[in-house]
């Protein structure tokens, strides 16, 4: 059936989809560029970390992965620049090696990218958007506004470890409006997790599948730099029970003493680097840029614990009252301003209770944006998954030494967050905008 001949209510209906693509598509240009064209040739072309990529690279590497699922894949054009693929291939180049290579410099990266989106506009045209899996609900697009946004928020990290004067600008973040506190009931029971309709969910949020949960008790909310401070001021960087083997193994090696960019003046006072500005530490702000052991060793000193994968996504989705699963903690419609930190319209956490309106039903706070939340559990398939378009997206990673965040930062679009979305990394990671909430299994005496 072709454009002409859908009937017309499909035909709008494509036509609204074909404006929600184009939307988004826009929203990541618009951001790629202002992480790009804030600093000079010799910063973009920069190794700013050995973690990291040249954000030059990572310009180019966005342009790449368009070309290759849009242009060529999906629109069946000619290559662009086959040439380069394997340069920009991040399976083939590990991120220490690739200021070494023959990259394409700021401008023809510039050129490049901008010439493979003229030729994704008019495969957006052309495109009936029903079809093959590739394409049926816009599949590839969102897949590459995720791919690009997830680049976005690399590149964001990244000028967080390049040093020099602040090249970035955001208005600061709402004030708190609500007073949260203390723990949330989750009730025993089986829920849906992942999902099955969300046509932009990537293949490791699937399927939907029943899953039984004990009843747990969650934090209504991350924890907090003053939180974390306590736990730093009662020796807990020298205490090796906290710390489980492995963590205090990485502890002394990297000598880890403080969340990353947290520094402390001649008076005692805490003070935080953001974007390469100093700020005092703000007290009810999530603590930001933990690793995963140092979440672990807070937990133990805590008393509690950290959530399993399952656990988060039954506070976040679970509504009690329908006993369904939705998309956001809120419901289904898309995150605003009012609902969660998320997009770079601000460049660091909320204070806790700066979002009530977009609490779960179960009262559970700032699950999306301000801070990816690190997890217990390990980066595996559910059950019944199917690697698709590629392996290499998620099913090589299935297994490694990976532990799963979830939520979404303020440094994540609204394309990459939702209830059901899973990020991974190294549990020594923590350049990333990571937090943590904390949680506990129910004694006998609390049920």
């Amino acid at each position: 059936m072709t454009i002409q001949q859908m009937p017309g209510t499909d035909r709008a209906e494509t036509e609204r989809l074909r404006g929600r693509i184009a939307d988004t598509l826009e929203r990541a240009r618009r951001r790629t560029i202002g992480l790009t064209e804030c600093v000079d040739e010799a910063e973009l072309v920069a190794q700013h970390s050995r973690i990291m990529s040249p954000l030059v690279w990572d310009l180019a590497h966005i342009g790449n992965q368009e070309e290759l699922w849009l242009v060529r894949d999906v629109g069946g054009r000619e290559p662009v620049r086959q040439d380069i693929d394997h340069l920009y291939d991040a399976f083939k180049h590990a991120r220490a090696d690739r200021p070494a290579l023959p990259l394409l410099d700021p401008a023809q990266a510039r050129d490049y990218v901008g010439t493979v989106r003229e030729k994704v506009w008019d495969v957006l045209e052309r495109s009936p958007l029903r079809g093959g899996d590739l394409v049926e609900g816009g599949f590839a697009f969102g897949m590459i506004a995720q791919h690009e946004q997830q680049h976005d928020e690399t590149m964001l990290a990244t000028h967080q470890l390049r040093t020099g004067e602040a090249v970035l600008s955001a208005p600061p973040t709402p004030a708190a409006t609500a007073t949260v506190t203390g723990e949330v009931v989750v009730p025993a029971g089986e829920f849906s997790m992942g999902t099955d309709t969300d046509p932009w969910a990537l293949d490791n949020e699937r399927p939907a599948h029943p899953v039984h949960v004990d009843a747990f008790a969650i934090d209504a909310a991350p924890v907090t730099n003053e939180q974390f401070l306590a736990f730093l001021d009662d020796g807990g960087y020298e205490r090796p029970e906290l710390w489980s083997e492995r963590g205090w193994a990485h502890r002394v090696e990297a000598g880890l003493t403080a969340p990353q960019f947290w520094e402390q003046d001649g008076g005692g006072r805490w003070w935080r680097r953001t974007f390469g500005a100093m700020q005092p530490l703000r007290t009810h702000q999530p603590v930001v840029h933990v690793c995963w052991f140092e979440a672990e060793a807070y937990a133990n000193w805590a008393g509690k614990r950290l959530p399993t994968e399952a656990e988060w996504e039954k506070a976040a989705r679970f509504d009690p009252a329908t006993g369904r699963s939705r998309r956001y903690p809120w419901g289904d419609g898309d995150p605003t301003a009012a609902l969660a930190n998320l997009g770079q319209h601000h460049l660091e956490p909320a204070d806790i209770g700066a979002y009530p309106a977009g609490a779960s039903p179960l009262g559970v706070h700032q699950l999306i944006g301000d801070v990816w939340e690190w997890t217990a559990s390990g980066f595996d398939p559910y059950p019944g998954f199917r690697a698709f378009p590629y392996r290499e997206y998620s099913e090589v990673f299935y297994g490694g030494d990976y532990k799963v965040l979830r939520g979404g930062s303020f440094g994540a679009d609204q394309v990459a967050a939702r209830g059901t979305f899973r990020n991974w990394d190294h549990p020594i990671r923590r350049q990333i905008f990571s937090g943590f909430r904390l949680a506990r299994s129910l004694t006998a005496d609390d049920l």
